[in-house]
This record gives structure tokens, C-alpha cells and sequence, in this order.
């Protein structure tokens, strides 16, 4: 599904065309880990899962840089057991399928460079390229980069929406597009298979970029494929 000539949202990830380069978003590697510490079992598939998700997307287009645009893993004080061994197992992935890959920190990403670190990478607080600058969100940057930027991408959110059939109500993940300021803003969802996200219509929404009027922003949710929605207004 597009968004304009050159950037296509494929499954969960945003594709640069020109750029080639991919962005995904939010894994949150090791939170399975973390709820079952908290006494909530459930079985361990997202690693599994990610990694044949990501295989479909490789298969599809063809990427010389590949952008973490933060929260890669979950925890955010200690490095848990998964997260060494999942983290490990998805950068070798990920660098097998670029020719470089960029590692933005999010807010869950406070010890990521030890891992990083065991494949000679290192960290960044965002990715300008073109008119594109790339930042998880959780903050609005003030450098130069940004002020001469174009369009904004970013993650942090996890943006869901709620569609409802008569009684029944599902969840499902979901791009949001609309404006900062005199900028594009473009919302990524989260790549974590555990969870859908933060549903827009009913959640405090946490991302400085999103405390606005979010009607004209248009959603395209992602399900088998990414389905264009319309604007957020005439969803309510």
C-alpha cells in the first residue's frame, strides 16, 4: 500500500523506494519474558514469528539499509536472558538482509549497546536522509535536522485501532498519517507480535507529535495486507 510515489507500507514496515531502505519499529524483544516473571503464562512465539514475518518482507523488496527506529528490546534496566539470546539472533538477521543497519534508541533502550556492541554497531538518536527524519517519538527533537526536514517517522506509539461488528470487537495494528506543524508525520506500528498496541480511539496516546486533533489523520490498518481506512474522523 502506498503512501505516496515513494514510500510503501508493507506489512509493518515502512519502505523508502528510492532510499531502499526499510524501517520497522517497537519489537520489544523480550517482554514474553517479562510477563511470565509476572506470573502471566504465555507461550514464547515472538521470536518464532519475527523472524518468518520479517523473511516475508525481505522476500519482497529489495533493501540496502535497514532502520531500528527504537525499542528493540523491553527491558529497560537489565539485559534478561531472552533478550540476549532473541536480540542477538534478529540483528544477525537483519545485517544478513542489508548493507548497513541503523540502531536509533528508544525509551526501552537504555542498555542496548552491550548487545550492539557484540556486532560492532552502535547507537543513534535519530536518522536524517532526503527530506526523512527517522526518530522513535517519545521526544521532539530541536536539532537542525529536524527543522529542515520534510517528513517525520516515528514509532513509540504502537498505534491500534478497534473495529467493531455488531457485538464483536477486534483490535488491529495501524499506520496513521497526518501533519506536525507544517511537516508529514507518519506513524509506524510496532513490530511487537504480543500484544496489538494502544488503541487509538480510547487511549491517553503518549507521544508528544500525537498530543493534537488526530481527526484528519488518515489510518491504514494492517491485517492480511494494509488496507487504506480513511481519515480518523469518520472512524469514531
Amino acid at each position: 500500500m502506498k503512501i505516496d510515489n515513494n514510500l510503501d507500507m508493507i506489512d509493518l514496515g515502512l519502505y523508502l523506494k528510492k532510499e531502499k531502505i526499510l524501517i520497522i519499529s517497537d519489537m520489544h524483544l523480550g517482554y514474553e519474558e517479562l510477563l511470565n516473571k509476572q506470573g502471566i503464562l504465555l507461550p514464547k512465539f515472538q521470536f518464532k514469528e519475527t523472524f518468518e514475518r520479517l523473511n516475508k518482507i525481505f522476500s519482497k523488496i529489495e533493501i540496502d539499509k535497514i532502520v531500528l527506529n527504537g525499542d528493540f528490546k523491553h527491558e529497560f534496566g537489565i539485559i534478561s536472558d531472552s533478550e540476549w539470546r532473541d536480540v542477538l539472533k534478529i540483528l544477525d538477521l537483519l545485517i544478513k538482509n542489508c548493507k548497513e543497519l541503523i540502531l536509533i534508541k528508544g525509551n526501552h533502550d537504555k542498555i542496548l549497546e552491550p548487545i550492539a556492541k557484540k556486532r560492532d554497531l552502535s547507537t543513534r538518536l535519530y536518522y536524517k536522509i532526503n527530506d526523512y527524519y527517522i526518530c522513535h517519538g517519545e521526544i521532539i527533537p530541536e536539532d537542525l535536522d529536524f527543522s529542515s526536514s520534510k517528513i517525520i517517522i516515528i514509532g513509540h506509539e504502537h498505534p491500534a485501532i478497534s473495529i467493531r461488528s455488531k457485538t464483536r470487537s477486534e483490535l488491529y495494528k495501524c499506520f496513521l498519517v497526518g501533519k506536525f506543524k507544517n511537516k508529514k508525520l507518519i506513524v509506524i506500528p510496532s513490530f511487537n507480535l504480543v500484544t496489538e498496541g494502544t488503541d487509538v480511539f480510547k487511549s491517553r496516546l503518549l507521544s508528544p507529535f500525537l498530543k493534537q486533533d488526530l481527526n484528519e489523520f488518515e489510518v491504514y490498518v494492517v491485517s492480511d495486507k494494509v488496507y487504506e481506512f480513511g481519515k480518523l474522523k469518520n472512524l469514531r
